[in-house]
């Protein structure tokens, strides 16, 4: 009995811990953004003496958050769709077709999903430079989908695998074709796998500051990460309206995570049991 509650006690001060690791920067930033700079800068850890609203009307106005987070929904609602769209068809196929050399694919996937993307910047500019894609959102999510589809298509491949064949075959003798049994059997089913990848690949485009940063150089085109890393001057900063905009910034996408955190996590548990 000792030791079962040495063994909880332990649990729950490791988890502790891990909450505030995890929920520690967020606190500070949220009540650094209510200080002065003055009052960041002697007291960062501090409590404010007083609730100051205008570091968010300026960090809204100088960062344009409304444009530019507009900009990043539509740049990651955009992603989201390529890569559902097509990964999920590679998936269906890659989990029903017997390949011999699944090794070497599965290898491929591996590496393309661990390669920097560093090593594919420049050509990646000089092409889009060439072909008149610069400042096009459109072709930056393509540039997304390339990254993530790896990944999406091996974690969607287990949810396929698990779907018994007989359903497939009691599909058919209904009736219904492949594009039917694909689209109206086969994806509904594994809509956990698909919500729990779009949350992934929504958190990284939100958050994705190298591409953005390079494809997307134009005021109207910018991205809310972009226009973020502007607030801070060459000499001098404003740590108020700095944390305010990162406020601004976060509150949207933690607030979706925290709606659909049950799912994404029933997601990730089914996609590694399955398979």
């Amino acid at each position: 009995m000792i030791s079962s509650r040495l063994s909880r006690a332990t649990t729950y001060l490791i988890l502790t811990l891990g909450l505030v690791l995890a929920l520690g920067p967020l606190l500070l930033m949220l009540l650094n953004a209510f200080k002065p700079t003055t009052q960041i800068i002697t007291s960062p850890l501090s409590l404010p003496t007083e609730l100051d609203w205008s570091n968010f009307t300026r960090a809204w106005s100088d960062a344009r958050l409304g444009e530019t987070m507009l900009n990043s929904a539509k740049v990651t609602v955009m992603t989201i769709v390529l890569v559902l769209t097509t990964a999920s068809g590679a998936a269906y196929v890659l989990a029903r077709q017997k390949i011999k050399r699944w090794k070497s694919v599965s290898a491929y996937f591996l590496a393309t999903t661990t390669a920097p993307i560093q090593l594919f910047l420049f050509p990646l500019y000089f092409g889009f430079a060439r072909a008149g894609w610069i400042n096009n959102p459109i072709a930056v999510s393509f540039i997304y989908c390339a990254m993530f589809s790896p990944f999406a298509i091996m974690l969607l491949r287990t949810y396929f695998i698990a779907i018994p064949k007989e359903l497939e075959e009691a599909a058919a003798l209904d009736g219904t074709n492949q594009w039917q049994l694909f689209w109206r059997v086969m994806l509904p089913i594994v809509s956990p796998g698909l919500l729990t990848v779009a949350l992934i690949i929504g958190l990284y485009c939100w958050n994705e500051f190298l591409i953005a940063s390079t494809f997307l150089q134009a005021k109207g085109e910018m991205t809310a990460v972009v226009a973020f890393t502007l607030l801070s001057g060459q000499y001098s900063s404003d740590w108020g309206e700095i944390m305010a905009a990162a406020v601004i910034i976060v509150v949207p996408i933690l607030m979706l995570f925290v709606l659909l955190q049950r799912h994404f996590i029933d997601g990730m548990a089914g996609g590694s049991t399955k398979g």
